[in-house]
């Protein structure tokens, strides 16, 4: 029996964006004991597949965290079978707030060996002694507390783009460098009430009970993150205080929560919040570029990358082959511009 996609990408790429099929994005989570991950991973992807399900799953002893599309018409068996597994019987599911059925193109479910990379290794740390849940409610109402610290647990891409009124928003590539960061910048209001967000509340998990395992004493987290906090506003026509976009890990990269624009092209500098990689795919670098730079650049972070694109399939397969890029990401607070730093192409 095979279990795992054995179908080139690209071809799978263009059938998702080609279909008229509706779908629906939903990303879960759950900390729990896992006994053995490679065999309820195989379990997984026998049901999963047969379900039409696509998307990323990450499966470990603590738990498992997916991001997911389901065709729509098979929603309801989707369903029925999750609930079907005891521990995640009942399990909130995040809707997507903006959804056009093309967030995810294959199904990948792999064993990790956590499900949020953390770099704790302290024995004595317990990730399920988490802060206080609070609804979009309870957020609004102690963020207007002048004493309150609103703490945003993503990276600095996310955040660039989109996040709450007042957060602190660590510059940060990873989650694992942000945990001490956060506990060192805050070291002097352990006694001050603080909130943490994230995109759908895994990392908060984590996150308020390392802040608390650190002498804080009042920490609270938004209940399955800006996902549901934006659908709980909507609904309940609650004030909203996320500024700009939410940035998603699929093909669509962002959610719109806000009309604001509050993030900059990394090439001219004007107003823009749309993500995209580096046409040349030996880069792939991740950065905000405006339609203008897109077209002037031709989808690229620089002009050594727009020579790249230009040359023959077979040279700029060898190229990959000889140029590993260590920055794959565009970090606003290290480094200048884009259309300023490059890697140095050779022939």
């Amino acid at each position: 029996m095979i279990l795992h996609n054995r179908v080139n990408s690209k071809e799978l790429k263009e059938k998702i964006g080609n279909s008229t099929e509706e779908r629906t994005t939903i990303s879960f989570y759950k900390y729990h004991n896992i006994l053995n991950p490679p065999l309820f991973r195989d379990t997984l992807y026998y049901y999963f597949n047969d379900l039409e399900v696509l998307g990323r799953v990450y499966v470990a002893n603590e738990g498992i965290n997916a991001q997911i599309s389901v065709p729509t018409r098979r929603l309801e068996d989707f369903k029925e079978f999750l609930y079907s597994i005891s521990f995640l019987d009942g399990i909130r599911l995040n809707l997507a707030i903006e959804d056009n059925g093309k967030s995810f193109f294959k199904l990948a479910i792999k064993v990790r060996n956590k499900i949020v990379a953390d770099g704790v290794e302290d024995p004595n740390f317990n990730p399920s002694n988490s802060g206080v849940h609070l609804n979009a409610k309870e957020f609004n109402l102690i963020t207007s507390n002048p004493e309150t610290i609103v703490v945003d647990m993503r990276n600095h891409y996310e955040s660039e783009i989109g996040h709450f009124e007042n957060a602190i928003c660590p510059d940060v590539d990873t989650f694992r460098e942000q945990l001490p960061l956060v506990v060192e910048m805050l070291k002097d209001k352990k006694d001050k009430p603080v909130v943490m967000y994230c995109t759908g509340g895994i990392r908060c998990e984590k996150a308020s009970a390392y802040l608390k395992y650190h002498g804080f004493k009042e920490v609270y987290q938004l209940n399955g993150g800006i996902i549901e906090y934006a659908r709980q506003i909507q609904q309940k026509g609650l004030p909203n205080k996320f500024k700009g976009k939410n940035f998603v890990f699929d093909e669509r990269l962002a959610e719109t929560i806000s009309n604001e624009i509050i993030a900059h092209c990394h090439q001219c500098g004007e107003a823009c919040d749309t993500h995209v990689n580096c046409a040349n795919t030996g880069c792939n670098l991740l950065f905000i570029q405006c339609k203008s730079c897109s077209e002037e650049h031709q989808k690229c972070c620089s002009s050594e990358c727009m020579e790249v694109i230009t040359w023959p399939e077979e040279k700029q397969k060898e190229w990959r082959k000889n140029h590993a890029v260590n920055k794959k990401i565009f970090s606003k607070g290290r480094i200048p511009k884009t259309s300023l730093t490059s890697h140095k192409v050779s022939s």
